[in-house]
């Protein structure tokens, strides 16, 4: 026993001798036992600012959150039945001749997710059309409950739909002022994407009236870098006071995940439709019934026009508000109701949300001379793209055209060089059905630059009945002339 503990203690010495060592030489060798992150020169300022950036927009994210909803729907969807293989064996034709339903159609169920804002405590909440839009079923989440919704007014040309539940005194959020929101403000995102409820990403307004993106009728988007992801359509977007500033519509991607460009409603444009749709379950919206054109710098010229800011007067419908009050083709529109106007879309959302009935002064730039009219704003036609339409008895009778948008160049494949207006339909008998097809872009006619539909038209009228017309046409990759006649 006496020797084991001998031994014992001359162990422990042995080792105490090799701890001192080892912390001799690695102090000699400069091994650092410290944590790197005392090393780090962080000054308390900076700390400070950093912590209350983080504190306030937590702060922001949790009071908003319990505004927005997760909303789940069901749609039932038809599908032609698949002819079984048996049944066209020459075998079983010949003892069975042709089944009496050989090809029954199916029906799926279809699910899909999308977000809401809860804009009244008694159960409103406001989401995007397309997020209910052919729903048979929806179910709308908030917290841990659920709730059966039901769509009482949608308005596919903003993509806005309101949906009630039975349900009181929920956390509705509050409304900010899209108007004033800048390029360079702070905003957050929240919403469900892939289904992750209550999901918040910030960003910035990378910018502020969007149009021609190809989303909706009416365009007057804000553009964002917070991740939108799909399931975010109809969420929330929130200045830094945590007021709805805008609902979530869709991001411009070429994956189909996120890449730094989404899009949102303004909340000035959400209310105005909300609340018609709330009263009476549709959108009236006021009518001029103008074809209207941004200026180029050569139209500038023409018409001796100080700036391109406005909208040009390509042609107007028969009996239309404009022409009763007196507007010309060549009318540059300046001012509507005592505001300038910027361009096209912008005039197209003003006259859009004018009551109708109401008699508003624009004022025109006609042959350098400066004219106001007073025009009774008329209620837009429910098929106003028909009423619109212009009847043409030449070539290009029986072609339809779009504008090329955003979304259909990337959908047809288009490069960015191609410019021009897309054709969605040939009709049958019409002179151009051997020679146009559907996806063609128009880039010229009759040596003419075509870039967007009110260009389009305003030459196609100008065309004779027994003229003929020369076309530059863009198609899968490859751009050639063509000639239309009616002979």
């Amino acid at each position: 026993m006496k020797s084991r503990t001998k031994y014992g203690i001359a162990a422990a010495g042995f080792v105490l001798i090799g701890l001192v060592v080892g912390l001799v030489l690695s102090s000699t060798i400069g091994i650092n036992t410290k944590g790197y992150g005392q090393e780090y020169k962080i000054s308390k300022k900076a700390v400070q600012t950093l912590t209350a950036i983080s504190d306030a927009m937590a702060d922001v994210a949790a009071a908003v959150k319990p505004s927005v909803v997760n909303i789940s729907t069901v749609s039932i969807v038809k599908t032609p039945g698949i002819e079984n293989p048996l049944f066209n064996q020459p075998f079983f034709k010949h003892f069975f001749g042709t089944p009496l339903f050989p090809q029954l159609p199916s029906e799926q169920r279809q699910m899909s997710l999308g977000s809401g804002v809860i804009v009244d405590p008694n159960g409103i909440i406001l989401t995007n059309d397309h997020v209910v839009k052919g729903a048979q079923k929806i179910t709308v989440t908030i917290g841990q409950n659920s709730y059966k919704g039901k769509v009482i007014g949608a308005d596919a040309k903003t993509d806005l739909a309101v949906v009630r539940i039975n349900a009181h005194g929920l956390p509705a959020i509050k409304w900010g002022d899209s108007d004033k929101l800048r390029a360079g403000d702070t905003v957050m995102a929240i919403g469900s994407p892939f289904g992750l409820t209550r999901t918040v990403t910030s960003g910035i307004v990378s910018a502020v009236g969007r149009a021609n993106v190809g989303i909706a009728a009416y365009e007057d988007f804000i553009q964002t870098d917070a991740a939108i992801n799909p399931g975010n359509s109809g969420g929330a977007l929130v200045n830094a006071r945590g007021e709805l500033v805008g609902i979530n519509t869709a991001i411009f991607s070429t994956t189909g995940g996120y890449e730094g460009i989404g899009f949102a409603i303004p909340s000035n444009m959400a209310r105005t439709v909300m609340e018609e749709l709330i009263k009476t379950g549709h959108v009236t919206r006021g009518w001029l019934g103008v074809w209207i054109q941004p200026v180029s710098a050569e139209l500038q010229k023409q018409f001796g026009l100080k700036n391109g800011k406005g909208a040009l007067v390509a042609d107007f419908t028969q009996g239309s508000p404009a022409q009763k009050a007196g507007m010309e083709r060549g009318d540059f529109i300046v001012e509507y109701n005592g505001k300038a106007v910027q361009d096209p879309n912008e005039l197209r959302n003003m006259v859009a949300n004018t009551r109708p009935g109401a008699v508003v002064p624009m004022t025109v730039i006609r042959q350098g001379r400066r004219v106001t009219l007073q025009v009774k704003i008329g209620e837009q036609p429910k098929e106003v793209a028909q009423v619109q339409k212009p009847s043409m008895e030449n070539a290009l009778s029986g072609v339809n055209v779009q504008d090329l948008t955003p979304a259909l160049r990337q959908t047809l494949g288009i490069p960015a060089r191609i410019k021009g207006v897309v054709v969605t339909q040939v009709a049958e008998g019409s002179p151009a059905q051997d020679v146009l097809e559907q996806g063609d872009v128009i880039m010229e006619l009759n040596h003419g630059k075509i870039t967007n539909m009110a260009e389009y038209l305003a030459q196609a009228r100008g065309i004779g009945k027994n003229q003929s017309v020369l076309l530059l046409v863009y198609r899968q990759g490859q751009v050639f002339y063509v000639t239309i006649s009616t002979q």
